[in-house]
C-alpha cells in the first residue's frame, strides 16, 4: 500500500473520530512536519482487537486509557523530544484558570516501574522534558505504584491509574 493511501485512510479514521493524531511539542513547523505524528484510539477494544500486537501490551493500552482521559480535559495534546533524544509520553496544555498561567501537564506512562532501569529511564525522561519546559511537576502514570520522587528542578508523582483517572474528570 502507498503511504500516501495509508496517510487518507488515518485522516478518515480521525475525521470519524477513531483515531486522534498526537504532533511534537514545539514551536517549530519544520520540526512538526519532520517529526512522526502518534497515533491513539478512542476506544480500548477495539484497539486491541484489530491491532497486530502494535496495541496490545500493557504500556500501550495503558498509555491510550491515560491519553483518552486527557482528551476530555484538553484537545492540546502533544509528545515531547528531550535535547538528548528522550521522549515524554504525553504533553498537555490545561485549560487556563482566570489569574493563572496555562498549566503543562507531563506525563510519562509506564506499567511498572519495579526494574530500577526503567524507572531511572522513565524518570530521567520526564526530569529533563521539566528542566526545558521550564515545569516543576511531572507525573508518570503506573498500574499500581504511588510514590513521590524529588528531582533536581522539583517532583515527580507517581501514580496508579485509578487516581490519575479520578483525578482528570472535568
Amino acid at each position: 500500500m502507498r503511504k500516501s493511501s495509508v496517510v487518507d485512510w488515518l485522516v478518515a479514521f480521525e475525521n470519524a473520530g477513531l483515531l486522534f493524531s498526537v504532533n511534537i511539542f514545539s514551536n517549530s513547523p519544520t520540526r512538526i512536519s519532520l517529526n512522526p505524528r502518534k497515533a491513539y484510539c478512542i476506544d480500548h477494544g477495539l484497539a486491541a482487537s484489530v491491532s497486530s500486537g502494535i496495541l496490545t501490551n500493557r504500556d500501550s493500552l495503558l498509555e491510550n486509557l491515560v491519553f483518552t482521559a486527557l482528551r476530555r480535559v484538553t484537545p492540546e495534546i502533544f509528545y515531547h523530544k528531550t535535547k538528548t533524544g528522550r521522549e515524554v509520553d504525553l504533553v498537555a496544555l490545561l485549560p487556563s484558570v482566570p489569574g493563572q498561567e496555562r498549566a503543562i501537564l507531563l506525563v510519562q506512562v509506564c506499567a511498572s516501574l519495579a526494574d530500577p532501569r526503567v524507572k531511572q529511564s522513565e524518570v530521567r525522561s520526564l526530569s529533563e522534558a521539566m528542566v526545558e519546559l521550564a515545569v516543576a511537576e511531572g507525573t508518570i502514570v503506573t498500574w499500581r505504584t504511588d510514590e513521590t520522587i524529588p528531582v533536581g528542578f522539583g517532583t515527580i508523582e507517581v501514580v496508579p491509574v485509578w487516581r490519575f483517572l479520578l483525578e482528570m474528570e472535568p
